[in-house]
This record gives structure tokens, sequence and C-alpha cells, in this order.
């Protein structure tokens, strides 16, 4: 589905979408190993690889958090209607497959504006009943919570989960706490926000690489991608309960692979993975 850039779209390309400029969703499908992006989305890829060729991993690591939380949020609370904010293309595993596998009662609104994901998730979801796809901007969350969409199919008067999934840190401006502020204090108590984000470490071994990657990423055709420390990805969920992230490990932000994960680990964490930081938190 690729297209040189600065060549006319195919007629394969949704009304809308502009092929010569990167897009955020595509960038995380060519990551992903998927098909629906364009040259431009590889080439930002490929400059993404020259600070850290694992970045695959970094996208599997975190697509693999995003399953384990929504099983985890299914099974072992009471949610049953998410909000999934800035949920990109469609690929292997989306929240509402995992969630509805485990009660085909569970309804999901995902939320983006880029017309090649809303394309593809309105033709995905076209006979799913409990499942929809909102066009608003996650940047602002009173369009989201407001959106006719979100107000006819999520009940504010039970819990929520909100995933913020690899959203923020496509946020560059410095109020991105109160930006989750605004998210968060809607929420009735008993909801659940899971956020994960690119993370520097801010350790002499791994800081260099964050803002290498994060120098790329800005100034690509993408435009954004800031890494924020454990502190900063912390104050995403004010005052909330934060979730023990696994077996030992203290209630806090973790890197993603570290988050619950499926098995015992036996292989190392490779750099990339550590840039990588989640955060689940319930509101009391």
């Amino acid at each position: 589905m690729a297209t040189e850039t600065n060549v006319p779209a195919p007629s394969s390309v949704p009304v809308g979408v502009d092929p010569t400029r990167a897009s955020i969703a595509r960038v995380y499908d060519a990551a992903l190993g998927g098909k629906d992006n364009y040259a431009v989305d590889q080439q930002v890829l490929d400059e993404i690889k020259t600070a850290a060729p694992e970045i695959r991993e970094m996208a599997w690591a975190n697509r693999n958090f995003l399953i384990r939380v929504a099983r985890f949020l299914t099974n072992e609370t009471d949610i049953r209607q998410f909000i999934d904010c800035g949920s990109g293309l469609p690929t292997a595993e989306n929240t509402h497959q995992v969630v509805q596998r485990l009660d085909e009662q569970a309804r999901v609104c995902y939320v983006d504006n880029d017309p090649v994901v809303l394309a593809h998730g309105n033709a995905l979801l076209a006979d799913n009943e409990g499942t929809h796809i909102v066009d608003a901007d996650i940047y602002k969350p009173e369009q989201v919570y407001n959106h006719e969409v979100v107000t006819r199919n999520i009940d504010f008067d039970q819990p929520v989960g909100l995933l913020h999934i690899s959203t923020i840190h496509h946020y560059p401006d410095d109020d991105f706490v109160e930006l989750m502020r605004r998210y968060v204090e809607p929420l009735p108590s008993g909801s659940f926000v899971a956020v994960s984000h690119f993370l520097d470490p801010r350790t002499p071994e791994l800081s260099p690489l964050a803002r290498r990657l994060e120098n790329i990423m800005t100034h690509s055709a993408m435009g954004s991608g800031t890494f924020r420390t454990h502190e900063q990805i912390a104050a995403m969920v004010p005052g909330m309960e934060v979730i023990q992230p696994g077996p030992g490990l203290d209630p806090g932000v973790v890197i993603c692979d570290q988050w619950w994960p499926d098995g015992p680990k036996l292989r190392q964490y490779k750099d990339v993975e550590r840039c990588l930081g989640c955060v689940v938190a319930r509101k009391p």
C-alpha cells in the first residue's frame, strides 16, 4: 500500500489522507510490520532506526502492554467500558478483541482523527455493535467526552477504563499534567487509567539514547516524540491509586515489559525497551 513521496495517491488511499506527510499511526503501523503505511512513514522509521535499530522491539513492548492491561482490566476489575485514545491502525489483538473475548458485552470507543485510522476502523467495526470509533482530537478531553458517540455508548455513572497508550509523548506542551487532569477529573470512582510513554530513565547509559531518539522524532516528518521522566509520567495519573506493576515491585512507573509479564524474563531488556514506561492507576 506504499506510495512514493510527491506521487499522487492511489485510489486505495482514503479521502483526506496526504501520503506525502508522515502519520504517527502509520509510523507505528510500520514499526509493527503492518502494511498500511507509505514511503514517508518508512523514511521516518528508518531515521529512528539510526539511533535505535531495535525500534520494532519498542513498538511491540508497547503493543503487548496494551494487550496485558486490557486483559487485566476485564479479568480483575469491574471495568466493562473502555475509551481507547489514539487507537491507531487496526492490527492483531485490538482492545475490543481482547476485552470482548473475555466478556462479549464489553463496550469500546476508539478515539482518533487520522483519516486512515477512521477509514480502516469504520470498515473493521461495521458489524460490531459494542465497538465504535470516534473522530475527535485526543488532546481536547472535553471534545472526546462530549462526542455524541461517546455519550451514547459510555455510561459515566459506571467505572471507565481510559487508555492513553503511546499518545501523550506526542503532546509537546508543558501542560501535559493539566491535560491528563482534565481526563481524570470527570471519570467516576472505580475507573482506571493506563498510560504508556517514551521514558528518559535519567541514567548515564540510557539518557543519551532517549535524547537521540527524541531529537530524531521531533525533527522528522512525524514532528513529535517527547521523552519524559518517571516522575513526569507518574504525574499523569493525579490523585489516583497506582497499581502494583508486578511481583516484588512497588507501585509506580516501570518499563512496559515489566508490567505483569506473561512469563519469566529469560533475556535481558534491550536499551530501547528500557526507554518506554507505563503506569496503571485506579481512581478512588
